[in-house]
């Protein structure tokens, strides 16, 4: 959640935002207003329960007409600081309803929606196939991807990866997790199931709540990236950040409903319910934000030229950013199939909007608790394999392996199942 301060401060700065990000600028109005009620309840509540308790000191010391009154006086004021108790909670939860409904301030971001993003760079030569196959008739000719088991077990949207594609994205995800490691991430294999706070924490409930799935038996919710359980690490924690950003990187399994893609993207394993993920989590000061927001993308930057993949990178419009992010940056890999660039990673810089929600602060140079900022972004996914396996698809049929996942796999070439 955004900070109240800047709210009362430059409430207008606010709208400007939910302008640039085609959001209603009637919510700022609105949080304005439960800010001012709240303030208001909580001042008459303080005041009621100061006059109570020095009339219950006098009540001692008087006597006779005077203790009376004093007596009258004081069950009048129980009655009146249980309404005020009762009013200020209201006005505090009606506060917390607006609060959370306003999606973080916009820094830098350009203006506009989905397609008005700005390429920033492309990278890497696309190569030149005369017909490219497709990521599934490749993946099927290999006896790699499985998409019709995996609807007859599952549904649509499933898959199995067996043989050298479960070794291909296992391979990718341990080289993601061993350069996380070369550059100070902690690994960490993260839960998938999380609390109904661990989510709203991180602003997956607003919005988005349509792609998550829930539980509702146990009140649990899958999670659509370790993003979730790696902000909610330090809930309610005051961290050590003297020596710089606290770095993780976070395998998991993830799940998303695709609520609102049916007849997008159904063929293969560009949109799908389950992936698994390497995820990159920091927690940093606020002044560190930006300048970890670009290492994030260099991360990015370093894998993707590891599989030997052309990309480009774009700074993706304010209307298009989540809830929490005040800028983004996606990597889109060249897919020759389809002839353009697909989005592969994110990289999003969330200052302290995630960190306010779930208490997580650090010390700091006066040993003051302050907010801490966060930012995430993609390092490997299970949609690589597309960009992958078409990339390096060769007239025979057969795939070359990129060189840093050729150890993984044990071999150079991956043919085709005879």
């Amino acid at each position: 959640m955004i900070d109240l301060r800047l709210l009362r401060e430059d409430p207008e700065l606010i709208r400007a935002s939910q302008r640039l990000r085609g959001e209603s600028t009637e919510l700022v109005d609105d949080l304005l207003r439960a800010d001012e009620e709240r303030r208001a309840a909580t001042q008459r509540f303080e005041t009621v329960r100061a006059e109570q308790k020095s009339i219950g000191k006098e009540v001692a010391k008087a006597s006779g007409d005077e203790r009376a009154a004093l007596l009258a006086r004081t069950k009048e004021l129980a009655v009146e600081v249980k309404a005020a108790e009762a009013a200020a909670g209201e006005a505090d939860q009606a506060l917390r309803r607006a609060h959370l409904a306003v999606p973080n301030v916009t820094v830098g971001a350009p203006p506009g929606g989905e397609d008005d993003f700005v390429v920033l760079r492309e990278v890497g030569d696309k190569p030149q196939i005369a017909e490219p196959r497709d990521h599934l008739e490749i993946g099927e000719a290999l006896r790699a991807i499985d998409t019709e088991r995996g609807a007859k077990v599952s549904g649509s949207r499933f898959y199995f990866l067996t043989g050298v594609g479960a070794l291909l994205q296992l391979g990718m995800l341990q080289l993601a997790i061993q350069q996380a490691v070369e550059h100070g991430f902690t690994p960490s294999i993260t839960p998938t199931l999380v609390r109904p706070e661990s989510m709203e924490g991180t602003g997956f409930l607003g919005s988005h709540a349509s792609e998550v799935y829930r539980l509702e038996a146990d009140d649990l919710y899958l999670v659509g990236t370790s993003e979730v359980a790696l902000a909610a690490y330090h809930s309610n924690e005051i961290i050590d950040l003297n020596s710089g950003p606290a770095r993780f990187a976070g395998w998991s399994t993830c799940y998303r409903r695709e609520a609102g893609s049916h007849g997008k993207d159904v063929r293969g394993i560009l949109r799908v319910h389950q992936f698994d993920k390497v995820e990159m989590f920091s927690f940093c000061r606020p002044e560190e934000a930006e300048a970890e927001h670009l290492r994030l993308l260099a991360m990015e930057e370093e894998m993707l030229a590891k599989v030997e993949i052309p990309y480009r990178v774009i700074d993706v419009a304010a209307g298009d950013l989540g809830s929490s992010a005040v800028r983004k940056f996606d990597c889109e890999a060249w897919v020759p199939s389809q002839g353009r660039y697909r989005e592969v990673t994110s990289t999003s810089n969330c200052t302290t909007f995630q960190a306010r929600r779930l208490n997580v602060r650090y010390r700091d140079a006066d040993g003051k608790p302050q907010i801490a900022a966060t930012l995430n972004g993609t390092l490997a996914t299970t949609r690589w394999l597309i960009p992958i396996l078409e990339n390096h698809q060769q007239p025979d049929g057969s795939v070359r392996v990129p060189k840093a996942l050729q150890p993984f796999l044990g071999r150079e070439v991956l043919e085709p199942a005879r």
